[in-house]
């Protein structure tokens, strides 16, 4: 495949490296400027969980970035892995560029998913979600991939033969496909997943303190429990682990959660990551307890706990 990746942040690297290993022809698209300000190589110090627990990648990636993209463009596929806030502007932007190409929209999404790429043709957009994360710090990425990688139906939308393609083209690179019939339930439970375990962090200082701390932990766990109403109220299907955060002792489940991210393993490397390059800030954790705050209440659902932390994220 031909495949441009829309951006050359955390998310895009990570993935557009993989798949340039694996026999497809990968280039990026930046903000024009951009191309000077980054190089034409990514220095790279990651680890690829697709085997084991992570092996170590240490090397200079060279990378093609270009500058301008034309609906007369021949890329098969537009990956698409953004801020869940810049999504609108993505789309915008890709709305008279998407040309013939799939578009895999691979990012945390709070609204309505049909809704939010509703400018790009419905049966061009695939969804997936990344098993990986990290930063970078000056030149050199810093992170890694684990070997799952997550892939859905919204509705009808992309139950096509695009879909196919990207599953074929992640299992062909060694990843695993966890794949989800509800995605848009899905998209929005890992939502506020991500919004209780980062704005937990927030309060205590950052996520080390948070994995410190069962107290906190089982906060998070709280929070999220908290949320899920939202959830349920915006029209999703709480799954499995809703059910699990609803039922499960709060203090059990923040042992388990302590025991993942804190254990000497591929995620909790990720974590420390994220915190070691400034990738989760008070700006982008905030973006999404705020989201979920201003969501709950318009649908009137009182959502007591999150709302005595306005305070650390507004």
């Amino acid at each position: 495949m031909k495949i441009l990746m829309f951006g050359r942040g955390t998310i895009a690297t990570l993935y557009g490296w993989a798949l340039a290993g694996s026999g497809h022809q990968v280039e990026f698209y930046v903000r024009p400027g951009r191309a000077a300000e980054y190089g034409p190589e990514v220095e790279l110090d990651i680890r690829d969980g697709r085997t084991g627990r992570g092996v170590p990648v240490r090397r200079r990636w060279p990378v093609t970035l270009r500058e301008d993209l034309d609906a007369g463009h021949d890329y098969d596929l537009i990956f698409l892995s953004v801020n869940h806030d810049q999504l609108d502007a993505a789309v915008g932007f890709l709305s008279t560029r998407a040309g013939a190409a799939t578009v895999l929209v691979f990012n945390n999404v709070w609204a309505d998913p049909a809704a939010a790429v509703s400018a790009l043709p419905a049966d061009q957009v695939v969804w997936g979600f990344p098993g990986g994360g990290g930063g970078f710090l000056g030149s050199t990425l810093h992170g890694g991939v684990v070997k799952n990688v997550f892939l859905g139906f919204c509705g009808d939308s992309n139950r096509t033969d695009r879909y196919g393609a990207v599953r074929g083209l992640f299992r062909d690179a060694g990843f695993s496909v966890s794949e989800s019939k509800d995605f848009r339930s899905w998209l929005w439970f890992h939502f506020i997943l991500d919004a209780g375990l980062m704005t937990q962090a927030l309060a205590v200082g950052g996520q080390s303190a948070l994995l410190r701390s069962p107290a906190a932990v089982k906060e998070s766990v709280l929070l999220v429990r908290e949320m899920i109403p939202v959830l349920t109220a915006k029209g999703g299907s709480p799954g499995m682990g809703a059910a699990l955060v609803s039922r499960v002792p709060a203090g059990v489940l923040g042992f388990a959660v302590r025991k993942l991210l804190g254990a000497e393993n591929l995620y909790s490397f990720l974590m420390e990551q994220l915190e070691r390059t400034g990738q989760i800030t008070r700006d982008s954790a905030g973006a999404y307890a705020r989201d979920v705050l201003v969501e709950a209440r318009g649908l009137g659902v009182p959502l007591p706990r999150l709302a005595a932390l306005e305070p650390v994220f507004e």
